[in-house]
């Protein structure tokens, strides 16, 4: 009969045999996966957070069922009718691309109204003194409305990123050999599934928090830093308008 330490050692060198491959298939497909994913799926947030914002007849309407659909049905369900679904009607796509592809149109989704509502969170001052100037829509948008509003969109958006991250783990339901496949099979051979998801676990977790890390700094360098020169010049002033005051009460 095995004795406690036995069983340790085991543990631990099934973790240890097992982690550079739960890794290798982190960097060749949970990643790329991830990063696809988020890339296409902000292309397709923003035309679609545009459309609404600039009321264009019909197309909102569309980009409002679209997000409707997709916010509304499970991100597994939607795996499955472009993986299983499609080949109904002839259209094939291998499960990286089937992955990709349903992340995207999901990610589209939410991302599409954390944009929009950025957006819209501008003053409209903003705009006015752009038309005010000369410019046009397309150069307002540009120039002045989205770099403002990609400051405020961008922590939800970075979240977002993070979520995609753990979400590709569903890719397994589809044939996609990522980490979780490749943890269930390494599971199925020693009869370890606890010690094996812990790991693979701990590498979601890892990565996640080396994103969350570059998310805060990247907020650090996102924040209005003011100028010298105007802050010395706000710090005279309090300090007369203290010493008005100090003045006033000693009257």
């Amino acid at each position: 009969m095995p004795t406690f330490s036995d069983r340790f050692i085991r543990i631990v060198r099934i973790l240890v045999e097992s982690f550079p491959k739960l890794l290798v298939q982190c960097l060749k497909i949970t990643i790329p996966l991830t990063v696809l994913s988020f890339f296409f799926g902000l292309i397709l947030a923003l035309i679609l957070a545009l459309v609404q914002v600039a009321e264009i007849k019909g197309l909102k309407q569309f980009a409002r069922f679209y997000v409707w659909i997709f916010r509304g049905t499970p991100l597994m369900l939607q795996l499955f009718i472009i993986f299983y679904g499609l080949p109904s009607f002839g259209i094939y796509f291998n499960g990286f691309v089937a992955a990709v592809i349903a992340f995207s149109l999901n990610l589209a989704a939410y991302n599409s109204e954390i944009i929009r509502s950025a957006i819209q969170a501008v003053p409209i001052g903003q705009s006015e003194a752009g038309y005010m100037i000369g410019l046009n829509y397309f150069q307002v948008m540009s120039r002045i409305v989205l770099p403002q509003a990609a400051r405020i969109a961008f922590p939800p958006l970075f979240s977002s990123l993070i979520g995609m991250t753990k979400d590709t783990s569903l890719a397994s339901s589809i044939t996609v050999i990522e980490m979780m496949s490749v943890a269930k099979r390494i599971a199925a051979v020693y009869y370890e599934p606890f010690w094996m998801y812990m790991e693979t676990g701990f590498i979601y977790l890892m990565i996640c928090t080396i994103l969350t890390k570059l998310q805060s700094d990247f907020e650090k360098g996102l924040e209005w830093k003011q100028p010298e020169e105007v802050k010395a010049v706000m710090e005279a002033a309090e300090a007369d308008n203290r010493a008005h005051k100090f003045r006033w009460r000693a009257k």
